[in-house]
């Protein structure tokens, strides 16, 4: 359980080095890749009811995503985490300005006193962050287990996506039993699906 906890450290680790040695402006030119991949992508489009995350450290960045989002006729719709006992609720957003406010480590976060609530049941895609995947969509979170906790509550139909630099791909993301997989990773490049 150790080797693997390490194991993990060191991935982290790896990928903060690939992503700082990144230009600035080859990182937006691979998250417009992918944003350009995620709007022509069948399953999104025919998604009404989609969940998606604002970044934290090494995750892909999904503030532009969010703000052309919210322009379509999609509800979308964002995790509030509750640090005390590890759980989530999702509310829909609807104006970025005014339904967000900052929270823990000034990450931004729905604001429940303006935002709806919505239930796990009606979200048709999950847009789920991570540090590193691998082709058989292993994924590495930050640590915390939040989405390890939020995908098994997701309904079966709905499709569990990632996004990813192609430097955070990797040949396999040490995994344990309770870590949960995704079924598609996004890339600058290409899309990956589960094999």
């Amino acid at each position: 359980m150790e080797d693997v906890k390490d194991k993990k450290h060191e991935l982290r680790k790896l990928i903060k080095k690939k992503l700082d040695a990144i230009s600035r402006d080859d990182i937006q030119e691979k998250l417009k890749a992918i944003e350009t991949q995620l709007f022509e992508f069948a399953n999104f489009i025919e998604a009404e009811v989609s969940l998606l995350y604002i970044n934290q450290h090494q995750e892909v960045d999904t503030g532009r995503i969010i703000r052309r989002c919210i322009d379509s006729p999609k509800d979308i719709i964002l995790p509030l985490f509750n640090n005390a006992n590890g759980g989530a609720k999702l509310y829909k957003i609807q104006d970025v300005d005014a339904d967000l406010r900052k929270g823990t480590g000034n990450v931004l976060e729905p604001d429940p006193e303006r935002c709806k609530p919505v239930s796990m049941d009606h979200i048709d895609i999950a847009i789920i962050p991570g540090v590193a995947f691998d082709e058989k969509g292993g994924r590495l979170g930050t640590g915390a287990g939040r989405y390890d906790r939020i995908i098994p509550k997701l309904p079966i139909t709905a499709r569990k996506v990632a996004f990813a630099f192609e430097d955070q791909i990797t040949q396999a993301v040490p995994m344990e039993s309770h870590d949960k997989f995704v079924d598609i990773i996004i890339t600058e490049e290409r899309i990956i699906y589960k094999i």
